[in-house]
Formats: C-alpha cells, sequence, structure tokens
C-alpha cells in the first residue's frame, strides 16, 4: 500500500506501571505484535514514535522521537507526518492489540485524496487507530504549540475542515479498539 504506518508508543503507562510495549499478551510482547499487524498491510515504511528510541525496535523500522515537550500521542503524530514520505499515515497504537489485519484494510480502503478516515463508536473518535492525510500535518504542528492537546477535538476540527472523514465502527468492531491500560486489562477477555 503506497501509505506510512506508525506504531505510537510514546505513552508513559503510568497505570500499567511498566513499559506496554514489552508487556507479553497471548505470549507475544505488544510491540511484536503490532509491528507485525502492520508489515500485513505493506506500507512504504513503518516508523515507531516514542519519547526515545525503544531497545526493541527493529532495524527496518525507523525511529521518530515525539516532539518536543511531549504532549501524548499529538506529538507522535505531528512527528511521523512530518517524516513520511507518502500521502497518508495509518496511526495505530501500542495497546490495541485485538485490531485486525481486515479492519485495518477497510480502513484503508475508504481513503480519499486529501482525506484521511478516522474511526468513531457512537460519538467518541477513535483517533489511535485512524488514517491522516499530509495535509494536517500544518494543522497538528500548529496544535502542539497550543494548550488543548486532545485528540478528541483536533480530530473533530479536522472532521468539519473535511480532512477527515468518519466511518461508524459496527458492534461487532467495536472490541478491535479495546486498549489495555492497567493490570486488570491482562486478564483472559
Amino acid at each position: 500500500m503506497n501509505i506510512s504506518a506508525v506504531l505510537l508508543a510514546g505513552g508513559e503507562s503510568r497505570r500499567m506501571r511498566k513499559d506496554k510495549a514489552t508487556l507479553l499478551f497471548r505470549g507475544k510482547p505488544l510491540w511484536q505484535i503490532q509491528l507485525e499487524l502492520l508489515r500485513q498491510l505493506e506500507p512504504a515504511e513503518i516508523f515507531v514514535s516514542a519519547r526515545t528510541d525503544p531497545i526493541w525496535r527493529p532495524a527496518d523500522v525507523e525511529f521518530v522521537a515525539d516532539n518536543l515537550p511531549s504532549r501524548g500521542p499529538l506529538s507522535g503524530l505531528a512527528a511521523s507526518l512530518a517524516q513520511m514520505r507518502t500521502k497518508h499515515l495509518l496511526a495505530l497504537a501500542i495497546d490495541m492489540p485485538f485490531m485486525t489485519e481486515k479492519y485495518l484494510k477497510f480502513l484503508c480502503g475508504q481513503i480519499e485524496p486529501g482525506g484521511g478516515v478516522l474511526p468513531k463508536i457512537d460519538n467518541r473518535a477513535e483517533p489511535l487507530a485512524a488514517i491522516y492525510p499530509r495535509e494536517v500535518d500544518v494543522v497538528l504542528r500548529s496544535a502542539l504549540s497550543g494548550v488543548d492537546f486532545s485528540l478528541q477535538g483536533l480530530t473533530s476540527r479536522l472532521v468539519e475542515a473535511g480532512k477527515l472523514r468518519t466511518v461508524s465502527v459496527p458492534d461487532e468492531a467495536r472490541k478491535l479498539f479495546l486498549n489495555l491500560n492497567d493490570p486488570a486489562d491482562l486478564q483472559p477477555i
């Protein structure tokens, strides 16, 4: 696919109390699960966005430092958009191990020139498993210098501006967006 992909791995994992990327889930570390998933899509390039270059990063995956000071996922998205060589960036959070190749391919199939794709569950955007067009680079960098770093508000403005198109997540796909935030989330589901 002629898209770029970024694995967002810059979180502090405060509630989990350890680096989520190295957590074992179904026998594999989360970073490996998510990179394998992204590789299945055959993007033009894959980035790992984090505060510092992770020791687990494979050599064929490019490191992109979160823009400092770190503003959560917004920093990683902005830094990755600035580095990419394609017209669209697929973002995937490190802590979303239920996401599937089939669903991500569905999102990729919704891409339009100059526009990205934003899944929504009810009225809540899912910006950490979404596709962003190169054209939002300036908007994201500008948001980094503001005071509101919420991706909910930012993606809402991008939808209003016609840069992102929302797709409703059907009931049977909602589980794909579950993320692992604290140790209880690692219990069998």
